[in-house]
Protein backbone atom coordinates (compact mmCIF):
# COMPACT_ATOMS: atom_id res chain seq x y z
CA UNK A 1 0.00 0.00 0.00
CA UNK A 2 2.68 2.47 0.97
CA UNK A 3 5.10 1.90 -2.54
CA UNK A 4 1.37 2.19 -4.44
CA UNK A 5 0.97 5.56 -2.72
CA UNK A 6 4.23 6.67 -3.30
CA UNK A 7 4.14 5.41 -6.97
CA UNK A 8 0.93 7.74 -7.07
CA UNK A 9 2.90 10.89 -5.86
CA UNK A 10 5.51 9.94 -7.87
CA UNK A 11 3.45 10.06 -11.15
CA UNK A 12 1.38 13.45 -9.76
CA UNK A 13 4.83 15.40 -9.11
CA UNK A 14 6.22 14.16 -12.57
CA UNK A 15 3.20 15.26 -14.16
CA UNK A 16 3.11 18.82 -12.90
CA UNK A 17 6.98 19.13 -13.77
CA UNK A 18 5.80 17.93 -17.21
CA UNK A 19 2.98 20.74 -16.91
CA UNK A 20 5.20 23.65 -15.52
CA UNK A 21 7.77 23.28 -18.06
CA UNK A 22 5.23 23.50 -20.63
CA UNK A 23 3.50 26.60 -19.15
CA UNK A 24 7.15 27.98 -18.85
CA UNK A 25 7.90 27.39 -22.55
CA UNK A 26 4.88 29.18 -23.63
CA UNK A 27 5.13 32.22 -21.14
CA UNK A 28 8.39 32.72 -22.90
CA UNK A 29 7.10 32.95 -25.91
CA UNK A 30 4.33 35.23 -25.09
CA UNK A 31 6.42 37.47 -23.41
CA UNK A 32 9.02 37.60 -26.08
CA UNK A 33 6.18 38.47 -28.56
CA UNK A 34 4.56 41.43 -26.02
CA UNK A 35 8.20 42.44 -25.96
CA UNK A 36 8.57 42.92 -29.88
CA UNK A 37 4.91 44.36 -29.95
CA UNK A 38 5.39 46.79 -27.55
CA UNK A 39 8.90 47.70 -29.77
CA UNK A 40 6.62 48.48 -32.37
CA UNK A 41 4.56 50.73 -30.64
CA UNK A 42 7.61 52.44 -29.55
CA UNK A 43 8.29 53.19 -32.67
CA UNK A 44 4.88 53.68 -34.17
CA UNK A 45 4.55 56.44 -31.22
CA UNK A 46 7.65 57.75 -32.27
CA UNK A 47 6.54 58.29 -35.71
CA UNK A 48 3.17 59.46 -35.15
CA UNK A 49 4.57 62.06 -32.94
CA UNK A 50 6.90 63.56 -35.42
CA UNK A 51 3.98 63.44 -38.42
CA UNK A 52 1.72 65.51 -36.13
CA UNK A 53 4.11 67.82 -35.69
CA UNK A 54 5.08 68.12 -39.74
CA UNK A 55 1.50 68.35 -40.27
CA UNK A 56 1.29 64.85 -42.21
CA UNK A 57 -1.61 64.38 -44.88
CA UNK A 58 -5.11 62.83 -43.24
CA UNK A 59 -4.68 59.93 -45.40
CA UNK A 60 -1.46 58.85 -43.57
CA UNK A 61 -2.49 59.88 -40.33
CA UNK A 62 -5.44 57.47 -40.54
CA UNK A 63 -3.49 54.90 -42.26
CA UNK A 64 -1.02 55.36 -38.80
CA UNK A 65 -3.39 55.22 -36.34
CA UNK A 66 -5.09 52.28 -37.60
CA UNK A 67 -2.05 50.70 -37.35
CA UNK A 68 -1.79 51.88 -33.96
CA UNK A 69 -4.50 50.64 -32.79
CA UNK A 70 -4.67 47.32 -33.99
CA UNK A 71 -1.16 46.65 -32.29
CA UNK A 72 -2.35 47.88 -29.36
CA UNK A 73 -4.91 45.90 -29.43
CA UNK A 74 -2.93 42.70 -30.01
CA UNK A 75 -1.00 43.82 -27.04
CA UNK A 76 -3.90 43.81 -25.03
CA UNK A 77 -4.33 40.38 -26.76
CA UNK A 78 -1.27 38.68 -25.81
CA UNK A 79 -1.20 40.85 -22.00
CA UNK A 80 -4.18 38.95 -21.38
CA UNK A 81 -3.04 36.18 -22.27
CA UNK A 82 0.40 36.20 -20.34
CA UNK A 83 -2.39 37.12 -17.14
CA UNK A 84 -4.06 33.88 -18.05
CA UNK A 85 -1.32 31.32 -17.94
CA UNK A 86 0.18 33.02 -15.15
CA UNK A 87 -3.23 31.93 -13.10
CA UNK A 88 -2.77 28.41 -14.09
CA UNK A 89 0.97 28.29 -13.16
CA UNK A 90 -0.17 29.59 -9.59
CA UNK A 91 -2.72 27.76 -9.22
CA UNK A 92 -0.43 24.46 -10.70
CA UNK A 93 1.83 26.15 -8.27
CA UNK A 94 -0.60 26.11 -5.55
CA UNK A 95 -1.48 22.63 -5.46
CA UNK A 96 2.15 21.53 -5.59
CA UNK A 97 2.93 23.40 -2.22
CA UNK A 98 -0.79 21.93 -0.93
CA UNK A 99 0.69 18.72 -1.74
CA UNK A 100 4.09 18.88 -0.60
CA UNK A 101 2.76 20.36 2.72
CA UNK A 102 0.73 16.60 3.14
CA UNK A 103 3.74 14.56 2.30
CA UNK A 104 6.79 16.51 4.72
CA UNK A 105 3.60 15.97 7.18
CA UNK A 106 3.41 12.38 6.78
CA UNK A 107 7.01 12.06 6.74
CA UNK A 108 7.86 14.15 9.42
CA UNK A 109 5.05 12.03 11.78
CA UNK A 110 7.09 8.67 10.72
CA UNK A 111 10.56 10.19 11.72
CA UNK A 112 9.33 11.24 14.72
CA UNK A 113 8.06 7.52 15.55
CA UNK A 114 11.39 6.12 14.02
CA UNK A 115 12.83 8.24 16.58
CA UNK A 116 11.09 7.69 19.30
CA UNK A 117 10.99 3.88 18.61
CA UNK A 118 14.57 4.02 17.99
CA UNK A 119 15.46 5.97 21.95
CA UNK A 120 12.99 3.32 23.09
CA UNK A 121 15.32 0.34 21.86
CA UNK A 122 18.48 2.25 22.90
CA UNK A 123 17.27 2.47 26.42
CA UNK A 124 16.10 -1.10 26.53
CA UNK A 125 19.12 -2.76 25.08
CA UNK A 126 22.37 -1.60 24.00
CA UNK A 127 23.32 -2.66 20.21
CA UNK A 128 26.14 -4.97 21.49
CA UNK A 129 23.85 -6.81 23.91
CA UNK A 130 21.56 -6.73 20.84
CA UNK A 131 24.04 -8.57 18.59
CA UNK A 132 25.91 -10.91 21.57
CA UNK A 133 22.20 -12.07 21.82
CA UNK A 134 22.15 -14.02 18.83
CA UNK A 135 21.95 -17.86 18.80
CA UNK A 136 24.55 -18.03 15.98
CA UNK A 137 26.80 -15.61 13.78
CA UNK A 138 24.20 -15.53 10.74
CA UNK A 139 22.17 -14.30 12.86
CA UNK A 140 23.61 -12.05 13.77
CA UNK A 141 25.37 -10.86 10.97
CA UNK A 142 21.39 -10.20 10.00
CA UNK A 143 20.80 -8.35 12.81
CA UNK A 144 23.78 -5.92 12.11
CA UNK A 145 22.44 -5.55 8.76
CA UNK A 146 18.75 -4.64 10.22
CA UNK A 147 20.95 -1.96 12.43
CA UNK A 148 22.90 -0.17 9.33
CA UNK A 149 19.65 -0.40 7.06
CA UNK A 150 17.52 1.19 9.95
CA UNK A 151 20.14 4.04 10.31
CA UNK A 152 20.40 4.47 6.68
CA UNK A 153 16.27 4.46 6.09
CA UNK A 154 16.48 7.51 9.31
CA UNK A 155 19.21 9.03 7.38
CA UNK A 156 17.20 9.05 4.30
CA UNK A 157 13.84 10.13 5.48
CA UNK A 158 15.91 13.24 7.32
CA UNK A 159 17.25 13.60 3.83
CA UNK A 160 13.99 13.69 1.87
CA UNK A 161 12.29 16.15 4.62
CA UNK A 162 15.25 18.44 4.11
CA UNK A 163 14.74 18.25 0.56
CA UNK A 164 11.57 18.81 0.49
CA UNK A 165 11.26 21.96 2.39
CA UNK A 166 13.80 23.41 0.54
CA UNK A 167 11.13 22.90 -3.17
CA UNK A 168 8.46 23.49 -0.58
CA UNK A 169 10.39 26.90 0.04
CA UNK A 170 11.36 27.59 -3.45
CA UNK A 171 7.72 27.63 -4.41
CA UNK A 172 6.47 29.81 -2.34
CA UNK A 173 9.38 32.10 -3.35
CA UNK A 174 8.12 31.24 -7.15
CA UNK A 175 4.43 32.01 -6.33
CA UNK A 176 5.61 35.31 -4.73
CA UNK A 177 7.15 36.27 -8.05
CA UNK A 178 4.34 34.94 -10.27
CA UNK A 179 1.81 36.90 -8.42
CA UNK A 180 3.53 40.23 -8.55
CA UNK A 181 4.02 39.58 -12.97
CA UNK A 182 0.40 39.07 -12.89
CA UNK A 183 -0.45 42.54 -10.60
CA UNK A 184 2.24 43.55 -13.47
CA UNK A 185 0.49 42.76 -16.11
CA UNK A 186 -2.68 43.87 -15.51
CA UNK A 187 -1.37 47.41 -14.55
CA UNK A 188 -0.17 47.66 -17.57
CA UNK A 189 -2.49 46.29 -19.85
CA UNK A 190 -5.06 48.91 -17.52
CA UNK A 191 -2.50 51.60 -18.78
CA UNK A 192 -2.90 50.13 -22.60
CA UNK A 193 -6.74 50.12 -22.77
CA UNK A 194 -6.99 53.36 -21.47
CA UNK A 195 -4.25 54.97 -24.09
CA UNK A 196 -6.78 52.42 -27.12
CA UNK A 197 -9.57 54.26 -25.80
CA UNK A 198 -7.90 57.40 -26.64
CA UNK A 199 -6.52 56.62 -30.04
CA UNK A 200 -10.24 55.51 -31.50
CA UNK A 201 -11.64 58.66 -30.02
CA UNK A 202 -8.61 60.06 -32.18
CA UNK A 203 -9.77 57.88 -35.11
CA UNK A 204 -13.33 58.06 -35.26
CA UNK A 205 -12.35 61.87 -35.44
CA UNK A 206 -10.32 61.99 -38.14
CA UNK A 207 -12.61 58.95 -40.08
CA UNK A 208 -15.87 61.62 -39.45
CA UNK A 209 -13.45 64.69 -41.34
CA UNK A 210 -12.66 61.90 -44.07
CA UNK A 211 -16.41 60.75 -44.76
CA UNK A 212 -17.00 64.14 -45.57
CA UNK A 213 -15.69 64.27 -48.31
CA UNK A 214 -14.59 60.13 -49.27
CA UNK A 215 -14.70 60.02 -53.19
CA UNK A 216 -11.86 63.00 -53.17
CA UNK A 217 -9.90 60.32 -50.74
CA UNK A 218 -10.78 57.45 -52.34
CA UNK A 219 -9.34 58.95 -55.75
CA UNK A 220 -6.29 59.74 -54.22
CA UNK A 221 -5.77 56.29 -52.67
CA UNK A 222 -6.65 54.26 -56.44
CA UNK A 223 -4.31 57.24 -58.06
CA UNK A 224 -1.12 55.99 -55.73
CA UNK A 225 -2.23 52.49 -56.23
CA UNK A 226 -1.97 52.87 -59.91
CA UNK A 227 1.54 54.55 -59.48
CA UNK A 228 2.71 51.32 -57.37
CA UNK A 229 1.26 49.10 -59.72
CA UNK A 230 3.18 51.09 -62.86
CA UNK A 231 6.29 50.23 -60.54
CA UNK A 232 5.10 46.33 -60.41
CA UNK A 233 5.27 45.91 -64.07
CA UNK A 234 8.56 47.67 -64.44
CA UNK A 235 9.96 45.31 -61.96
CA UNK A 236 8.71 42.30 -63.82
CA UNK A 237 9.73 43.73 -66.85
CA UNK A 238 13.31 44.23 -65.73
CA UNK A 239 12.78 40.15 -63.93
CA UNK A 240 12.44 38.78 -67.42
CA UNK A 241 14.85 39.97 -69.06
CA UNK A 242 17.55 38.97 -67.03
CA UNK A 243 15.80 35.56 -66.67
CA UNK A 244 16.32 35.65 -70.54
CA UNK A 245 19.61 36.59 -70.43
CA UNK A 246 20.50 34.31 -68.17
CA UNK A 247 18.99 31.35 -70.08
CA UNK A 248 20.60 33.00 -73.28
CA UNK A 249 23.79 32.75 -72.34
CA UNK A 250 23.28 28.85 -70.59
CA UNK A 251 22.17 28.04 -74.13
CA UNK A 252 18.57 27.29 -73.07
CA UNK A 253 15.29 28.36 -74.37
CA UNK A 254 14.69 32.53 -73.69
CA UNK A 255 10.90 31.69 -73.00
CA UNK A 256 11.64 29.93 -69.89
CA UNK A 257 10.11 31.35 -66.43
CA UNK A 258 13.28 30.42 -64.16
CA UNK A 259 16.93 31.90 -63.97
CA UNK A 260 19.22 30.00 -65.77
CA UNK A 261 22.09 29.32 -62.57
CA UNK A 262 25.49 28.68 -62.59
CA UNK A 263 27.13 26.68 -59.28
CA UNK A 264 28.18 29.74 -57.99
CA UNK A 265 24.83 31.48 -58.36
CA UNK A 266 23.54 27.89 -56.91
CA UNK A 267 25.14 28.39 -53.90
CA UNK A 268 24.19 31.68 -53.17
CA UNK A 269 20.41 30.95 -53.62
CA UNK A 270 21.03 27.71 -51.41
CA UNK A 271 22.74 30.21 -49.03
CA UNK A 272 19.38 32.65 -49.05
CA UNK A 273 17.27 29.81 -48.07
CA UNK A 274 19.11 28.73 -45.50
CA UNK A 275 18.60 32.16 -43.87
CA UNK A 276 14.55 32.43 -44.28
CA UNK A 277 13.01 33.66 -41.33
CA UNK A 278 16.54 35.10 -40.29
CA UNK A 279 17.41 37.96 -43.05
CA UNK A 280 17.96 41.82 -41.01
CA UNK A 281 15.18 43.90 -41.87
CA UNK A 282 16.62 46.53 -44.72
CA UNK A 283 16.07 49.25 -42.37
CA UNK A 284 17.57 49.95 -39.06
CA UNK A 285 14.42 51.40 -37.50
CA UNK A 286 10.76 50.48 -39.09
CA UNK A 287 7.36 49.19 -39.05
CA UNK A 288 5.42 47.53 -41.49
CA UNK A 289 2.66 49.76 -42.66
CA UNK A 290 1.21 47.68 -45.60
CA UNK A 291 1.81 43.48 -45.67
CA UNK A 292 2.02 41.60 -48.62
CA UNK A 293 -1.14 40.46 -50.30
CA UNK A 294 -4.44 42.00 -51.49
CA UNK A 295 -6.17 43.99 -48.91
CA UNK A 296 -8.83 46.57 -48.27
CA UNK A 297 -7.71 50.39 -48.23
CA UNK A 298 -8.60 51.45 -44.22
CA UNK A 299 -10.19 54.78 -45.46
CA UNK A 300 -12.06 53.35 -48.08
CA UNK A 301 -12.97 49.24 -47.89
CA UNK A 302 -14.13 49.22 -51.28
CA UNK A 303 -11.19 50.16 -52.56
CA UNK A 304 -8.77 47.08 -52.84
CA UNK A 305 -4.36 47.65 -52.30
CA UNK A 306 -2.52 45.07 -53.64
CA UNK A 307 1.20 45.07 -52.81
CA UNK A 308 3.53 42.52 -54.03
CA UNK A 309 5.74 43.36 -51.06
CA UNK A 310 5.36 45.30 -47.94
CA UNK A 311 5.70 48.88 -46.82
CA UNK A 312 7.88 49.72 -44.07
CA UNK A 313 7.17 53.28 -42.23
CA UNK A 314 10.71 54.66 -41.27
CA UNK A 315 12.72 57.79 -40.09
CA UNK A 316 13.64 61.05 -42.01
CA UNK A 317 16.91 60.30 -43.81
CA UNK A 318 16.87 56.35 -43.01
CA UNK A 319 19.67 54.39 -44.67
CA UNK A 320 18.67 51.31 -46.65
CA UNK A 321 20.38 48.41 -45.66
CA UNK A 322 20.86 44.99 -48.42
CA UNK A 323 19.25 42.19 -46.43
CA UNK A 324 21.98 39.24 -47.96
CA UNK A 325 24.90 39.54 -50.00
CA UNK A 326 24.11 39.65 -53.87
CA UNK A 327 24.85 41.35 -57.07
CA UNK A 328 22.70 44.12 -58.30
CA UNK A 329 20.26 43.66 -61.05
CA UNK A 330 19.62 46.97 -61.73
CA UNK A 331 19.06 50.17 -60.44
CA UNK A 332 14.85 51.09 -61.91
CA UNK A 333 13.30 54.48 -62.15
CA UNK A 334 10.56 56.04 -63.78
CA UNK A 335 8.90 59.69 -64.71
CA UNK A 336 7.03 60.80 -61.22
CA UNK A 337 8.58 57.90 -59.55
CA UNK A 338 11.58 57.39 -57.29
CA UNK A 339 14.20 54.87 -57.94
CA UNK A 340 14.27 50.89 -56.87
CA UNK A 341 17.44 48.63 -56.77
CA UNK A 342 17.50 45.28 -57.74
CA UNK A 343 19.61 42.95 -56.01
CA UNK A 344 19.68 39.25 -57.19
CA UNK A 345 20.91 36.06 -55.14
CA UNK A 346 20.93 33.83 -57.53
CA UNK A 347 17.17 33.24 -58.48
CA UNK A 348 15.83 35.43 -55.73
CA UNK A 349 15.72 39.15 -56.28
CA UNK A 350 15.57 41.76 -52.95
CA UNK A 351 13.60 44.98 -54.52
CA UNK A 352 14.17 48.65 -52.52
CA UNK A 353 11.62 51.10 -54.01
CA UNK A 354 11.15 55.02 -53.03
CA UNK A 355 14.96 56.05 -52.40
CA UNK A 356 15.47 59.50 -52.67
CA UNK A 357 19.52 58.56 -52.90
CA UNK A 358 21.27 55.51 -54.47
CA UNK A 359 24.86 54.56 -53.50
CA UNK A 360 25.06 51.43 -55.83
CA UNK A 361 25.43 50.72 -59.53
CA UNK A 362 24.39 47.69 -61.79
CA UNK A 363 26.68 44.79 -61.69
CA UNK A 364 28.13 46.23 -58.11
CA UNK A 365 28.83 43.71 -55.93
CA UNK A 366 26.83 43.60 -52.40
CA UNK A 367 27.57 42.60 -49.24
CA UNK A 368 24.58 42.01 -46.37
CA UNK A 369 23.90 45.20 -44.29
CA UNK A 370 25.93 47.16 -46.85
CA UNK A 371 24.28 50.87 -47.44
CA UNK A 372 22.48 51.35 -50.67
CA UNK A 373 20.73 54.33 -50.54
CA UNK A 374 18.59 56.26 -48.41
CA UNK A 375 14.44 56.64 -47.72
CA UNK A 376 12.66 59.40 -49.96
CA UNK A 377 10.49 61.34 -47.54
CA UNK A 378 7.58 63.11 -49.64
CA UNK A 379 5.86 66.59 -48.74
CA UNK A 380 3.94 65.31 -46.37
CA UNK A 381 6.52 63.74 -43.83
CA UNK A 382 6.09 60.23 -44.87
CA UNK A 383 9.35 58.47 -44.96
CA UNK A 384 8.53 54.83 -46.13
CA UNK A 385 10.05 52.21 -47.83
CA UNK A 386 8.68 49.63 -50.52
CA UNK A 387 10.65 46.23 -50.09
CA UNK A 388 10.25 42.98 -52.00
CA UNK A 389 11.31 39.30 -51.99
CA UNK A 390 10.86 37.39 -55.57
CA UNK A 391 12.04 33.72 -56.17
CA UNK A 392 12.46 34.59 -60.43
CA UNK A 393 9.41 36.57 -61.34
CA UNK A 394 6.92 35.51 -58.47
CA UNK A 395 6.45 37.61 -55.65
CA UNK A 396 6.83 35.60 -51.92
CA UNK A 397 5.64 37.08 -48.66
CA UNK A 398 8.83 39.26 -46.98
CA UNK A 399 7.36 38.51 -43.78
CA UNK A 400 8.39 34.85 -44.19
CA UNK A 401 11.91 36.10 -44.98
CA UNK A 402 12.59 38.90 -42.28
CA UNK A 403 13.17 38.23 -39.22
CA UNK A 404 10.52 39.00 -36.61
CA UNK A 405 8.31 40.65 -39.78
Amino acid sequence: MRYKITYILFLFLLLNSFTSEAQSAKQKALEAKRVQIQKQLNILNSLYSKDKKEEKGVLSLVEDLNLKVNTRRNLIKITNDQANLLTREINTNQNEISSLRDQLTALKKDYSEMIVKSYKNKSEQSRVMFLLSSDDFKQAYKRLQYIKQYADYQKEQGDLIKGKTTKLQELNTDLLRQKGDKDKLIVENRAAKKELEKELKEQDQLMASIRQNLSSYSSKIKKKQQEISAIDKEIDRLVREAIAASNKKAGKSKSSKGFALTPEEKLVAKNFIGNKGKLPWPVEKGVVKVRFGTQPSPIDPSVKINSNGVRIATERNAKVRAVFGGEVLAVAGQKNSNPTVLIRHGNYITAYRNLSKVYVRKGDKISAKQEIGEVFTNNAGETMLGFGVFKDSKPENPAGWIYKM
